[in-house]
């Protein structure tokens, strides 16, 4: 069975940094496309980036593109989200989503993940 457990979340300041990280385990880690999504109160979940298996491709929701990197080791079965520069507007809970190998297709919708974390909140005060 697949887990994946997210860790990193907080209060933070806005201008402020925070770095998530998400490990996996249960399978090959390195064969998964991997994403990050985020939940605000009363919307719906959204994709913030993702990585296709090797790293080698990645892919961002414009609202983050500069200020959020997403990176993996696969040494380390984990998937990190370095998110700078945070604004009131990033507050929400952050997911994390392990999928099939697209290749190097970074997938953004979350039917294509078929793994889920339960969740880390990130709150950004003005």
């Amino acid at each position: 069975q697949v887990q994946l457990v997210e860790s990193g979340g907080g209060l933070v300041q806005a201008g402020g940094s925070l770095r998530l990280s998400c490990a996996v385990s249960g399978r090959t880690f390195s064969y998964y496309a991997m994403g990050w999504f985020r939940q605000a109160p009363g919307k719906e979940r959204e994709f913030v980036a993702g990585i296709n298996w090797s790293g080698g491709s990645t892919y961002y929701v414009d609202s983050v593109k500069g200020r959020f990197t997403i990176s993996r080791d696969n040494a380390k079965n984990t998937v990190y989200l370095q998110m700078n520069s945070l604004k009131p507007e990033d507050t929400a809970v952050y997911y994390c989503a392990g999928g099939r190998n697209y290749g190097t297709q970074v997938v953004r919708t979350p039917q294509a993940y078929d793994y889920w974390g339960q969740g880390t909140q990130v709150t950004v005060s003005s």
